[in-house]
């Protein structure tokens, strides 16, 4: 691959390289190459020893992000080697699912792009300018592998501008009905792959969601519902469930969701959930489940106080409104808010509730969204499961 162009970077980012993180950042590249973007490139110290090959971004703080520590060619069969074996461990991991993440980024050792899976239908994530310009590849390979009956581009999260790139949703291949319907569990989802948040659902969740309905009992209430994936897990369970959702267009199919798996204890409010909590505490209603997946309250490192004060009232609020010896399940999906903080807002937020609070189960993102072991900055989604006794 010597007639790549090279990319020389300082001692600090081939310390890096050593210890398996896939990220060189700008302030560690020696001298800016010139070129356009999206690039391969071959990466060496200023000795001129070679570190591996990356995609390069012309953009992003993110300047280089590894492919290969070895000398060797990065090209189609690379690419479809490594998304084969992104499949086996999802068919191994999941042998009577039909939805789950195929492709989860650098985790996968596929840096910028996601491919998520929901039944014959595919939704890839270009996030790079090292992806986006492999887009017609990456289609040809996911026809090859997986035969979909549609693919759809969801290139619309917001780290593309910081790669100079716009966003975009549209199908690449195939035909797309309005709704895909898929299975989480005994519970079947229909969503829409296109207008839908993130690629269509939360597949991050789904295994959080089975395990919700594993704690399941008595009266339920699920905040930040979207279209049902904690709500009707718990309805199969519970007596009745409460599900407070602020968008119309997802209160409304959720509703239509829980119609297709014929649960009649579902009530859907569209509000926000902030004030139905507030509300809620002063009235007499109490509930045996709670389950709070808020969005994410803290997008950047400025925003992390504001975060912290959303998350510790919520839970609070929750708190307030369970039965002795009730389950709690909450979660954050802030980055920037890390797993022990997130544990010392639930503290707070016990303490100040006069409530004894017992950890039964922290959880994380599904076993399909894996965490590369040298770049634990990836992982992000927190879940805990809590039992909530009166003092």
């Amino acid at each position: 691959m010597s007639s790549l162009p090279t990319v020389i970077v300082s001692r600090r980012a081939t310390e890096r390289v050593a210890a398996g993180h896939p990220w060189i950042y700008r302030s560690d590249i020696v001298k800016d190459p010139g070129l356009s973007g999206g690039e391969m490139v071959r990466v060496t110290d200023q000795r001129g020893w070679f570190q591996g090959l990356a995609f390069w971004s012309s953009k992003s703080q993110i300047s280089l992000r590894f492919l290969s520590r070895e000398d060797r060619a990065c090209d189609r069969g690379l690419f479809r080697e490594r998304l084969l074996a992104a499949r086996e461990l999802r068919e191994r991991l999941f042998p009577e699912s039909d939805a789950w993440r195929l492709v989860h980024g650098e985790a996968d050792l596929l840096p910028g792009l996601v491919v998520d899976r929901y039944g014959d239908y595919l939704v890839v994530q270009l996030l790079t300018q090292g992806t986006e310009v492999r887009k017609a590849l990456w289609v040809d390979l996911l026809c090859e592998l997986f035969q979909p009956k549609a693919i759809v581009e969801r290139s619309d999260a917001k780290v593309r501008a910081l790669e100079g790139l716009e966003s975009r949703r549209e199908v690449l291949y195939g035909t797309l009905p309005e709704r895909v319907e898929y299975r989480e569990g005994e519970v079947r989802l229909a969503v829409d792959l296109l207008g839908g948040q993130k690629t269509g659902s939360f597949l991050d969740q789904r295994e959080n969601h089975l395990a919700a309905g594993v704690h399941a009992r008595g009266r339920g209430l699920d905040c930040f519902s979207y279209v049902g994936g904690f709500a009707l897990q718990l309805a199969r369970h519970c007596s009745a469930v409460t599900a407070v959702e602020i968008g119309e267009g997802a209160a409304g199919q959720l509703s239509a969701n829980a119609a297709l798996n014929g649960l009649s204890n579902v009530n859907v409010v569209v509000q926000n959930a902030f004030d139905f909590l507030r509300a809620e505490a002063e009235g007499p209603n109490r509930y045996d489940t709670i389950v709070l997946d808020p969005p994410a309250f803290a997008k950047s490192k400025s925003a992390i106080d504001a975060g912290l004060r959303g998350y510790k009232e919520i839970n609070l609020r929750a708190m307030h409104l369970m039965t002795h010896g009730g389950t709690l399940i909450t979660s954050s999906c802030s980055f920037h808010i890390g797993e022990e903080p997130f544990a010392q807002i639930l503290a707070d937020a016990a303490r100040d509730a006069g409530k004894n609070v017992q950890i039964v189960e922290r959880r994380g993102p599904g076993r399909d969204h894996p965490v590369l072991l040298a770049a634990r900055e990836t992982s992000y989604l927190k879940c805990y499961v809590l039992k909530v006794f009166d003092r």
